[in-house]
């Protein structure tokens, strides 16, 4: 039973270690990559300006396709009516709110 309990807590112990993270290696000889940070995707920076032109439509086969590029975000979120949300703020999302008619009612970054 004791050695049960060395081994679970050894396991545990493991898991929970936080090692410091390896230097990105540098790619064909170039400079060192950044480390990705969670939430943002390289390269992507959600703009919904040129987003309006969705509001007021039923979504359809590939709205949601032609919403990341119009926004340029890596990450789609649909908001229905009644569902809750995340507050955390990611710079390459873009959220998508419908209403109880399903058409899209507003879209905003973040």
């Amino acid at each position: 039973m004791r050695n049960i309990l060395l081994v679970t807590f050894a396991a545990l112990a493991a898991c929970s270690a936080n090692p410091a993270a390896a230097p990105a290696e540098p790619v064909s000889g170039g400079p060192p990559q950044p480390t990705p940070v969670h939430g943002v995707t390289p390269g992507h920076a959600c703009n919904a300006a040129g987003t309006d032109s969705f509001v007021g439509q039923v979504p359809e086969g590939n709205t949601g396709s032609a919403i990341l590029r119009a926004s340029n975000a890596a990450v789609l979120r649909w908001a229905p009516p009644g569902v809750m949300l995340t507050m955390d703020f990611r710079e390459d999302r873009v959220t998508v709110w419908t209403g109880p008619d399903g058409k899209i009612t507003k879209i905003r970054c973040g």
